[in-house]
């Protein structure tokens, strides 16, 4: 399996980038930027979706699909969103490419093709999407409209890395629109805790609830509460966003409904969305030094089988065996896979599924025929035993419980571990400096002193958790008074 992978207390970025490259996830592609997922880091991607897409229609969701392109004169409409994007934004300027006379076999672009409106490559679909309810809404029985879209959007972005943070990424968004502002809100809290539900019971990775401040939240949104997440170098990830739109969009489209009274009025409005950075998420929450850690509500393969034999005749009794065990996991859910492959030692079957985070790993060889038993090693915490053969599905069903409950117990005791209440800037400089994690922190509540303190630390707000207590206090920069405290790091 080639050279081990750089140890993350040497190099943590340098870790990650070889871990996803080497467990095959990912790679770079020939764009600038953006990544092939390759067939193992999309099966995890596609357990993250089956589970999102569920619970999304378990609250009364339907999907759609809305064009990739944006005519730039709807994206301008809101000038909130079109400005906080703008920088970011690819734009499609012609429609034909020709033969270039003077270099034949080359092309250039037709400067006859030009389009008459130019159209922006989505960064999110808030404007086409809008622009569509206009036609779909009319009265108050239209209304609660309950959208969300698979899809994928360009964000032209100069530094990047591998699911992180990639010039087109894979999401999903949705868009609603509501009667009033109380049932929109509640809609955009819903949807926070539907993301956190998710990333707790089935990434295993705790989060912390909350609400962005002013100068962090979603370009056009009058609120974007987030679900924040701690990495294991310290550092935070926003994992989920879901924003409370007010009425800036139907304002912008022009959407309105006839309520019951029979007046017009306009709708109100969230968004919400999650993407393929939870697949970084996922690796820097559990992964280690011997490569990926799974949570096994995610992996896409949950047990494998590794017959060590001599010979045809071992590994024909052998496979007769474990055929009756695959069988018995299939019908219980459980995703397994026999690896008889004869191009690899043993060893390096370990080696590879180790790599790949795969959550148990059965070994069984002549002598464990012999004695009813097989050799299982779980990947969390590398301990291996001998379970008899007569109990090992049950055994192996009860262990990826236990599994899945010791990552996030892990996860949660780290984050304990680094999660830090201080009072004076010097303590919150040296924390951010030396111990990384989540700083609680009072703040006097304006963008001079978050900005300041950005400036000197690095650090930002992350949220305003939702659990804060609101106790009176001394901002730990300004001096000034302070309602609460509010949750910094140092983020990806």
């Amino acid at each position: 399996m080639g050279k081990k992978l750089t140890k993350r207390a040497v190099d943590y970025s340098k870790w990650y980038n070889e871990l996803v490259v080497r467990a095959d996830l990912a790679e770079n592609s020939a764009v600038r930027g953006c990544m092939v997922i390759k067939p193992y880091g999309f099966a995890i991607w596609e357990k993250m979706q089956a589970e999102l897409d569920r619970m999304f229609k378990e609250t009364g969701h339907e999907n759609a699909y809305f064009p990739l392109f944006v005519p730039k004169s709807l994206f301008e409409a809101e000038e909130k969103n079109a400005e906080g994007f703008a920088k970011e934004c690819a734009v499609v300027t012609h429609y034909r490419l020709k033969n270039d006379a003077e270099n034949k076999g080359k092309l250039i672009v037709d400067p006859n093709a030009k389009l008459e409106e130019e159209l922006v490559v989505r960064p999110t679909s808030e404007a086409i999407i809008w622009n569509t309810y206009k036609g779909w809404i009319q009265s108050y029985r239209d209304l609660p409209l309950l959208i969300n879209q698979w899809a994928n959007v360009v964000r032209w972005e100069m530094r990047t890395r591998l699911f992180l943070r990639t010039a087109e990424f894979l999401w999903q968004e949705g868009h609603t629109a509501h009667a009033t502002k109380e049932e929109a809100v509640a809609e955009a809290k819903q949807m926070q805790e539907v993301y956190a539900n998710f990333a707790e019971n089935f990434m295993a990775m705790p989060v912390v609830k909350g609400a962005k401040s002013e100068s962090e939240r979603f370009a056009g949104a009058e609120d974007t509460y987030t679900i924040e997440a701690l990495m294991q170098d310290g550092k935070a990830l926003q994992a989920g966003t879901s924003h409370f739109l007010g009425q800036n969009f139907a304002e912008a489209f022009d959407v309105k409904y006839t309520s019951k009274e029979g007046k017009q009025e306009y709708v109100w409005a969230t968004s919400w969305g999650v993407s393929t950075r939870l697949i970084g998420g996922l690796i820097m929450t559990h992964s280690d030094d011997f490569g990926l850690v799974l949570p096994p509500k995610l992996a896409p393969i949950q047990v494998v089988i590794v017959p060590i034999y001599k010979g045809d005749e071992q590994l024909d009794a052998i496979s007769e065996r474990v055929d009756g065990f695959v069988k018995e996991f299939r019908k219980k859910g459980i995703s397994v896979k026999f690896d008889k492959r004869d191009t690899f030692r043993p060893g390096a079957k370990f080696a590879e599924y180790e790599l790949k985070g795969v959550p148990v790993r059965i070994a069984i060889g002549a002598r464990d025929l012999e004695n009813n038993t097989v050799e299982v090693a779980r990947r969390d915490t590398l301990e291996k035993n001998s379970v008899s053969q007569d109990d090992v599905v049950s055994y192996i069903e009860n262990l990826l419980e236990e599994i899945q409950e010791n990552l996030f117990k892990k996860a949660i005791d780290y984050r304990k571990e680094h999660t830090t209440e201080v009072t004076t800037f010097d303590e919150f400089k040296d924390v951010i400096e030396n111990k990384g994690g989540f700083v609680l922190a009072h703040w006097d509540g304006t963008e001079e002193t978050e900005e300041k303190i950005k400036e000197i630390t690095k650090a930002t707000i992350r949220c305003i958790p939702n659990d804060a207590d609101y106790e009176e206090g001394i901002c730990v920069y300004s001096g000034n008074p302070s309602a609460r405290k509010v949750l910094f790091a140092k983020a990806y």
